[in-house]
């Protein structure tokens, strides 16, 4: 079994721990002037999301876990939940809506994704860093507003609403970060 010390840390980086699969957020190593050096760690649940800091003990040891990610492609979804289908052998599941999470915000259909395995069974859906989304719904920006550097609600192609300067209009292609659900930029106007 593959085992990770506290220096192996990273942000990103997937731990087990007490049987369940972790992946770090934040980790800052810590050397008190008295007593042992420790990493104190934020780490978030694959499986439920809970997000937990805990110190650990410089040297101590923490299992890899038995994940795979495999690209898969969002097919449809329907009253038994989101169905996906695997690229490399064609094979289709299908997730509910705990496993999909903020992810369903990011599914269009025939889009690729990675989906996360542990120990042999789906968990977990992930996207990338930052999706391209076309503008349904937002209210015109008032003319002078821009001065403020204001923001509106903007309402997307997958039902995800995100606040947008005044400038973006229905029909423009945004990019947004899939980290923290916010618009990051402007991709396109509508009918350019």
């Amino acid at each position: 079994m593959t085992m990770y010390e506290t220096r192996d840390f990273r942000r990103g980086l997937k731990i087990e721990m007490n049987n369940d699969p972790w992946v770090i957020v934040d980790f800052q190593h810590v050397n008190p002037g008295k007593g042992a050096a420790f990493t104190r760690t934020k780490m978030r649940n694959l499986r439920t999301g809970q997000v937990l800091e805990q110190n650990i003990k410089s040297g101590d040891k923490v299992a890899k876990p038995d994940t795979e990610e495999r690209n898969m492609q969002y097919l449809y979804r329907d009253s038994e939940g989101y169905h996906f289908m695997d690229q490399a052998n064609y094979e289709q599941i299908s997730l509910t809506e705990d496993y999909v999470g903020d992810t369903k915000f990011y599914l269009l259909e025939n889009s690729v994704l990675k989906v996360l395995y542990y120990q042999g069974k789906p968990i977990a859906c992930e996207t990338d860093t930052f999706c391209e989304l076309k503008v349904v719904e937002t209210p015109p920006g008032v003319r002078g507003d821009t001065a403020t550097g204001g923001s509106k609600q903007a309402t997307l192609e997958t039902g995800l609403v995100v606040s947008v300067p005044f400038h973006i209009n229905e029909g423009d292609i945004l990019r947004i970060d899939t980290r923290d659900n916010t618009y990051a930029d402007r991709v396109s106007v509508r009918g350019k």
